[in-house]
């Protein structure tokens, strides 16, 4: 039976509320923690804002992920507007590029944290688990930890890159920050064109994380529960 526009809206919206309050954080948390380590280049571009129009890029976070949907990949990648930081201006550029870059990860992990307590509350007050609430809420914590553990994959110009740029010995790191310019490129070789080959790197470096984090969360859940 197809679904009526009432119901393709509401999954419509439990996809996209999740995606973009975590693209937003996400990216509003680079610019804090920048800020906090000196640089206040993101904060001059308003960019450390919970307007998620001012994060949003208009090829990698509709037309992009739209391709690929309609593409049937079988993997949707998609990215915000970077947030402008000047690495220079870091207290400690080397040091402090580290927690620049995992705060935006950071995020997601707490956002991920925050639903599945919510939905753990519900469990203990006796609510039913079921219904757009508890599917939003585990929206929220799949697109967040999927964006999280994603985000860490050690590839310029991934948040993980530069974690790895900047804990790796510096003739390693000037190396690794050179693959930057062809981050996007090797993003796509290994997630979108590696899979039709057999090699599905999405689901050994993303899926499997995910899936080991999610099944403590329902445990814990039906921890509560009884």
């Amino acid at each position: 039976m197809a679904e009526s526009p009432l119901q393709i809206l509401e999954t419509v919206a439990i996809l996209a509320v999740p995606a973009i309050i975590a693209i937003t954080l996400h990216e509003a948390a680079h610019g804090y923690v920048a800020r906090f380590f000196g640089d206040d280049t993101a904060e001059k571009a308003g960019r450390i804002t919970l307007n998620p129009l001012r994060h949003i890029d208009p090829f990698g976070t509709v037309v992009l992920p739209a391709l690929l949907l309609l593409a049937n990949t079988g993997f949707v990648f998609g990215y915000a507007k970077p947030v402008p930081v000047n690495f220079g201006r870091l207290n400690h550029p080397k040091r402090d590029m580290i927690w620049v870059a995992a705060a935006g990860p950071g995020m997601n992990f707490i956002l991920a944290a925050i639903s599945a307590l919510l939905i753990v509350m519900l469990a203990l007050t006796g609510v039913a688990l079921r219904g757009p609430a508890l599917d939003l809420l585990w929206g929220s914590v799949q697109i967040n930890l999927v964006l999280a553990i994603f985000n860490l994959i050690p590839i310029p110009p991934l948040d993980g890159g530069r974690v790895a740029v900047g804990l790796l010995p510096m003739p390693l790191a000037l190396r690794l920050k050179r693959l930057s310019r062809y981050g996007i490129f090797l993003v796509l070789g290994l997630f979108v064109i590696l899979p039709r080959l057999g090699i599905d790197i999405f689901h050994w470096l993303v899926a499997i994380p995910v899936q080991a984090i999610e099944g403590v969360i329902v445990a814990v859940i039906r921890s509560a529960m009884h």
